[in-house]
């Protein structure tokens, strides 16, 4: 891709994903410019741990997604437990409780369907290590929006199901371990693209 500047990066992960963020992101730079949304399955308990799992290591600042939130650059966004994080105009999260899709609330395909859509060829999204075809179908939104599409490594995933199968619909711009993944967006970064 050709895209001078991204402004966001959306992820999705299910089985093994959690892994592959304590390897992403502790890497991610302070001065990062794009916000960060993020999609893990997670059992349905209304509380989430993420944010004390990854706030002693991150250097942006965590958050839980808010229905109407505003997204602010270099911030991270995680989906609250069993509502589907999508984006709107503005740009700002909206937060759904439609349907599971792939049998998961939050839902990757959902987050980077309505990513593609409002950010277009600004977007870069990252598949993780998961046991479904979630995220495939996004794969293929951000794909026909001119998006950056990274996928994990299946060889590095704990479950590969969902990087294959988003392997399987699109050609991934990059397919990296979870480390890799986190060189490549600190070399975007310091090209001054994100």
């Amino acid at each position: 891709m050709t895209q001078d500047r991204y402004a966001a990066i959306v992820v999705g992960g299910s089985s093994g994903g959690i892994e592959a963020l304590m390897a992403l992101l502790p890497e991610l730079p302070p001065t990062l410019r794009a916000a960060v949304l993020i999609v893990m399955h997670m059992p349905r308990d209304p509380r989430s741990r993420l944010l004390e799992i990854f706030r002693p290591t991150c250097a942006l600042p965590l958050r839980e997604a808010q229905d109407k939130d505003p997204i602010s650059p270099g911030t991270v966004y995680f989906a609250p437990p069993d509502y589907h994080l999508l984006l709107d105009q503005g740009p700002r999260v909206a937060l759904s409780v439609d349907a599971p899709v792939h049998y998961s609330r939050p839902s990757i395909d959902v987050l980077f369907e309505s990513a593609a859509d409002l950010y277009g060829d600004e977007l870069v999204a990252v598949l993780l290590s998961g046991g479904n075809e979630d995220g495939a179908r996004g794969l293929q939104a951000v794909r026909a929006a001119n998006g950056l599409v990274i996928v994990q490594e299946p060889s590095s995933a704990p479950v590969s199901t969902m990087p294959l199968a988003g392997m399987a619909r699109v050609d991934a711009d990059h397919v990296l371990p979870p480390k890799g993944i986190a060189a490549l967006i600190a070399g975007l970064h310091r090209q001054g693209r994100l």
